[in-house]
């Protein structure tokens, strides 16, 4: 039980911070993407099950507050998610160039992916210019967090995550 109180109040945390504070790290016109960064982490840490849940939750937090229909974010997410634990197996993702990779990679999927079905419900936006001015910059961005982001969210993981040992006599 402990295991999905934490989970969840890691994705609700992110969520909320992602709507709030989150807009003092734009560079550039850009914002960094957090659910992406907690998806592909827990689609390498545990799977691609808890990339998904990670990514229906998470998903539904950005789409509320972005006032898109309710479903883009969260089919983008969970796709990625998926996507990403399935190759983690066959993958030496300790090596953080792998984890950056992978990121960067699952920003820019979810980000075209999410201008697609834009582009189906108004074929009017200029998907080129966006792809080059939105989806590369805040993936490449969302990929220099990496880093920092997967530390800290390992050492909240490492230190509630796991069960405390009872000792019996």
């Amino acid at each position: 039980m402990r295991k999905y109180v934490v989970w969840f109040a890691m994705v609700v945390f992110a969520a909320l911070l992602e709507t709030t504070l989150w807009e003092k790290l734009r560079l550039f016109g850009v914002l960094p993407d957090m659910m992406v960064l907690l998806v592909v982490y827990f689609a390498l840490r545990e799977g691609e099950e808890w990339a998904m849940f990670t990514a229906v939750l998470g998903g539904l937090f950005q789409d509320v507050a972005g006032d898109t229909l309710v479903g883009h974010h969260i089919l983008g997410l969970a796709i990625v998610g998926y996507i990403v634990g399935r190759v983690s197996t066959r993958l030496v993702t300790e090596h953080p160039v792998v984890k950056v990779g992978l990121v960067f990679l699952s920003g820019l999927c979810g980000g075209l992916f999410f201008l697609g079905i834009e582009y189906v419900l108004k074929p009017t936006i200029p998907i080129v210019s966006l792809i080059l001015a939105e989806v590369i910059p805040a993936a490449f961005y969302t990929s220099l967090l990496t880093p920092v982001v997967f530390g800290l969210v390992e050492r909240i993981v490492g230190r509630f995550w796991t069960a405390p040992v009872i000792v019996t006599e």
